[in-house]
């Protein structure tokens, strides 16, 4: 199927359907943490990282119980970030996906507890018995963990409120947004590699590479965008970054030069698929629709 668009709707209605079953119900207690979960999670977003566990593990012969169970968890993380980013401690924002953010419609203790609650409920599901071989799915246990901590996405987070109002060289934006925004998008392509047991170190490493140059040039459009693009075609505030007066790829490069910047590191992600073959063309496609997306 190498038409990404009708790919891409079948695989979000999937991710969908894993999360609706896989979250809590809200008539479980307590109730209104379990409906401010279902509220952020369910119902929006693009999906791309669980779209990526899907893609990576296309490359080989999955066990579809860790596959299902890798996108749901990579998007409890996920959404756990937004939740925790979007609170006046953090980027202090009132809209994600369209909707009120989770401290508006909710309270800032419940969105607390909704992060807290969504990243336990991340490894909870990961741990869950699958067909692999147990060291297969510790190894993705422990990727998952690394992606989201001190030495990834927490840390990218607090390398980012550390510099607002600074100037950063593009090694050091690079280093900043390598673990906040790029070691989810890396630890999604790994986790779907994992699901695999017949894709060796050698091919998930060169899958990780692809990945770190995906979610870099994920990051540079991200910055071009909030630049470009209004509030409404988002889905969240538009000119944030500005506003807060952060160190962003527009800043530093410009727009056009950022926009090609992003176009090269697709290119050169893609070139790494090649010993895949036609297996990664959704890999591919994925890569390619980063610097064409409009939100």
């Amino acid at each position: 199927m190498n038409d990404l668009k009708t790919w891409q709707q079948k695989a979000q209605a999937q991710t969908e359907l894993i999360l609706e079953r896989l979250m809590p119900s809200e008539n479980q207690l307590p109730q209104r943490l379990h409906e401010a979960m279902r509220y952020v999670t369910l119902g929006g977003g693009k999906r791309l990282r669980p779209l990526l566990v899907l893609a990576a593990s296309e490359l080989g012969e999955a066990d579809n119980a860790a596959v299902e169970q890798a996108m749901g968890a990579i998007e409890m993380v996920h959404v756990y970030s937004l939740v925790h980013d979007d609170m006046p401690p953090m980027d202090n924002d009132s809209l994600r996906r369209g909707k009120p953010t989770c401290h508006v419609q909710y309270d800032e203790a419940t969105a607390l507890l909704v992060g807290d609650a969504l990243q336990t409920q991340a490894f909870d599901v990961l741990s869950r018995p699958t067909g692999l071989p147990a060291a297969r799915q510790l190894a993705m246990l422990s990727v998952l963990a690394k992606a989201a901590g001190s030495l990834g996405m927490a840390g990218g987070q607090a390398i980012d409120l550390a510099n607002v109002g600074k100037a950063m060289s593009q090694a050091e934006l690079e280093q900043m947004h390598g673990l906040k925004t790029g070691a989810l998008i890396r630890a999604a392509v790994v986790m779907g590699a994992l699901t695999c047991p017949d894709l060796n170190d050698e091919q998930t490493d060169r899958l990780d590479r692809y990945a770190a140059k995906l979610g870099l040039a994920f990051q540079v459009i991200d910055d071009v965008l909030d630049c470009e693009a209004d509030t409404a075609t988002l889905g969240k505030t538009a000119g944030k970054d500005a506003d807060n007066d952060k160190p962003t790829y527009v800043k530093l490069m410009g727009l056009e030069k950022a926009r090609a910047y992003a176009e090269k590191l697709v290119a050169e992600a893609v070139e790494l698929l090649q010993p895949f073959g036609e297996k990664a063309v959704h890999l591919r496609l994925l890569a390619e629709f980063v610097t064409a997306r409009k939100n």
